[in-house]
């Protein structure tokens, strides 16, 4: 099921960013011939008015189609000022434009929305997990005091709990940390439970799930009630993370280790899958956002055939007061559908290497 879900989440985002440039286009007056889910061979459609909607057989992305985007198209008598070069260059970007606003504004949407309905977490224990060190010494409702005598009287909650799960995680096992194995020294915990404060010690153990060893115990959580302000600082801090951490990857392909960030169909596709095993609908959320806002910001480079370029090419256009030749922005889509497939396979070789090795862990 949970691939049904992934396959869905992302079929949506094609069909918003298309429904982006199909309605700026009947906005604008363009003519539109199709719009389409995937590409190649069509595997059903219907026509309604002048355009032809339908899905095609290859599940890699999809197209609008407007009038007079070539040279060679032929519009319908009396429609030729409808085409797309017959606009001026205004409408053209807000046409091209469309597609990748809706990714970001849907991104930011859907960041805002979990942001106003946010919980965060508490120092009191929530859920135990069975037969782990805390089931036999902490209780539900416990507040978690100090950890090894340090208590960060100082920090945010937030940090003061991250803090606590350090300290936990840098008792360790002897030798090569392995699922299950107990830490050579034990974690002191003061805990306060019925109003008086209990001194606790237990071993923490390995869990290879998240790489660290822990007690075996999650936080409880409460209403974060940020309001439209708290929620809009957030939503917009993430994004302009995300932002700046994709910008970042490409602008230094030539670096080895940035060149492992890049991630596929089948890497992204994969950690949809475990995110909505592992966690639930909320986090599942969370990466259809984030994975929205990349759709909107990679299609945003400057190069042909994505939207970036048709943009750029418009702008030189309107600089220049007089349209670039046809040809010189074949020879430039050219070099950049190159550069797409060498991107494309970039990220499907991170995506073998990480399914055959060690694997897309979000755990």
């Amino acid at each position: 099921m949970s691939w049904v879900l992934v396959f869905l989440g992302f079929s949506a985002l094609i069909v918003l960013h298309e429904a982006g440039h199909f309605l700026a286009a009947k906005a604008t007056g363009m003519r539109v011939e199709k719009f389409f889910l995937f590409f190649g061979p069509k595997l059903v459609s219907v026509k309604r008015g002048e355009t032809e909607y339908g899905i095609a057989s290859i599940p890699a992305g999809g197209y609008v189609k407007i009038s007079g985007m070539h040279p060679e198209d032929k519009l319908p008598e009396g429609e030729e000022h409808r085409g797309y070069y017959e606009q001026p260059v205004w409408k053209r970007i807000v046409v091209i434009g469309a597609g990748p606003a809706v990714n970001i504004v849907l991104a930011f949407a859907i960041l805002f929305a979990i942001s106003l309905s946010a919980n965060e977490a508490t120092q009191r224990v929530g859920e135990i997990v069975p037969k782990s060190p805390a089931a036999a010494l902490l209780e539900p409702g416990d507040r978690i005091v100090s950890v090894d005598g340090r208590s960060y009287p100082n920090a945010d909650r937030t940090d003061r709990l991250e803090s606590f799960a350090k300290l936990v995680a840098s008792h360790e096992c002897t030798g090569k940390q392995v699922d299950g194995c107990k830490a050579t020294t034990p974690v002191t915990l003061r805990v306060r439970r019925d109003g008086t404060v209990r001194t606790i010690v237990a071993r923490p153990e390995y869990d290879a799930a998240v790489g660290r060893t822990r007690l075996g115990f999650s936080y409880g959580e409460t209403p974060a009630h940020l309001g439209a302000g708290g929620a809009l600082d957030r939503s917009t801090g993430f994004m302009w993370l995300v932002t700046h951490k994709t910008l970042t990857v490409f602008a230094n392909l030539l670096d080895a280790e940035q060149r492992k960030e890049v991630s596929g169909v089948v890497g992204v596709s994969d950690v949809a899958h475990q995110t909505i095993e592992v966690f639930g609908a909320t986090e599942a959320l969370i990466l259809l956002a984030v994975v929205s806002l990349s759709l909107g910001l990679i299609n945003l480079f400057p190069f042909l055939p994505l939207d970036g370029g048709h943009i750029f090419w418009s702008l030189v256009e309107k600089v220049r007061g007089h349209p670039v030749p046809y040809r010189v922005m074949e020879r430039a889509g050219a070099i950049g559908f190159v550069l797409v497939i060498m991107l494309f396979f970039l990220g499907l070789s991170n995506d073998i290497g990480r399914l055959t090795g060690e694997g897309f862990n979000v755990r």
